[in-house]
């Protein structure tokens, strides 16, 4: 095993762990609930093949379902996000992405929110879907997913801003 793979099994269950022990017990309002755990999902190095993100994310969210009880739901939402990781790599990073030379740190911040926001509000929006499943709860699955959403971007990106930091 590289030394990577053991950073990837490092941040992987700190991030399960931290969310299942300290962040889903956040509920701000009743629609602030953050998703730190998809940052695992973020920061992947690029040339990881498909099939082994889309595993990575399928087990990542199985293992907070595991802990929360949630029958599935953390598992939908991370496997529609490995779905469209690629795709959305390419829109928000063009030809570095296509070229497999940048890193998640390396990049500009315009392309970097890009990429965060749309992957958590995609997350977010199929974890309301699965949760409320009731399409006459639109007004409440858009509020949590807006208000998790926007609370998840931040946290992520203040998180990704420290570890960069100390590494430096």
């Amino acid at each position: 095993m590289s030394n990577e793979s053991f950073i990837n099994i490092g941040r992987f269950v700190l991030l399960v762990l931290l969310q299942v022990v300290v962040l889903n017990q956040i509920n701000f309002l009743g629609y602030v609930n953050p998703s730190l755990y998809i940052l695992f999902l973020l920061v992947l190095p690029i040339n990881y093949p498909s099939w082994q993100v889309i595993l990575l994310g399928f087990l990542l969210g199985l293992s907070v379902d595991f802990f929360e009880d949630t029958g599935g739901i953390h598992a939908a939402a991370c496997l529609v996000i490995s779905y469209f990781r690629p795709g959305l790599l390419r829109a928000s990073y063009g030809l570095s992405y296509d070229y497999q030379t940048m890193k998640f740190h390396d990049t500009s911040i315009k392309e970097r929110l890009t990429f965060v926001i749309t992957m958590v509000f995609i997350h977010q929006l199929v974890l309301s879907l699965l949760v409320f499943f009731n399409f006459s709860h639109i007004i409440l699955i858009l509020k949590n997913t807006l208000f998790s959403g926007i609370f998840t971007v931040l946290l992520i990106l203040v998180v990704t801003s420290l570890f960069r930091k100390a590494k430096r």
